[in-house]
């Protein structure tokens, strides 16, 4: 399946308008997406401006998903990767963390680090933050509430630039506090 990516312009905004309002996302922060939110977010140039920056994900012609690039003036950029749910299940949200994550690290010579935070129960996503090289630095306990009321931890993941050149993961060292 060939992915393509295509920078977001402010002409089609309506089109992201109805992208995110029109499905439903059940590992962001809300399942539903308030239009209005979105197209003042999109006046804002929250889409893109010198902190952010967005990218349609194009499957056969068809815009597949989303992905919003943040704090890019920052070391350490965080996104946010949505797929359309009729694309779910083929691979394609790794595929993207993949592209955003080389995408990052070549056009963004200051960025030491990309962060990515998903709810314990996204398995998908969990094994696409691994294959892609990224390693488990927090989890998060009763820290992600959901439509239905109910309270899911989070997992926080990241990559490190030298990890990515080298095609290595370190993991964190989780017994530090024998130091203390």
């Amino acid at each position: 399946m060939k992915i393509t990516y295509q920078r977001f312009e402010s002409a089609d905004a309506e089109e992201l308008v109805g992208l995110l309002s029109g499905d439903t996302w059940p590992f962001h922060g809300s399942e539903l997406v308030d239009p209005a939110a979105v197209r003042q977010r999109i006046e804002e140039s929250g889409y893109d401006d010198q902190d952010n920056r967005a990218f349609w994900i194009i499957v056969a012609g068809q815009r597949a998903g989303f992905v919003r690039l943040t704090d890019l003036r920052d070391e350490t950029p965080l996104f946010d990767l949505r797929i359309r749910s009729g694309y779910r299940g083929r691979g394609l949200g790794g595929q993207a963390l993949a592209w955003l994550t080389g995408y990052l690290f070549t056009e963004f010579p200051g960025v030491r680090r990309i962060e990515g935070t998903t709810r314990q129960d996204n398995v998908a996503m969990r094994r696409a933050f691994l294959r892609s090289g990224y390693a488990k630095e927090a989890h998060y306990r009763d820290a992600w509430p959901a439509s239905d009321g109910r309270v899911h931890d989070a997992v926080g993941y990241a990559i490190l630039r030298r990890d990515w050149l080298s095609g290595t993961t370190t993991a964190p060292d989780w017994d530090d506090e024998r130091l203390l």
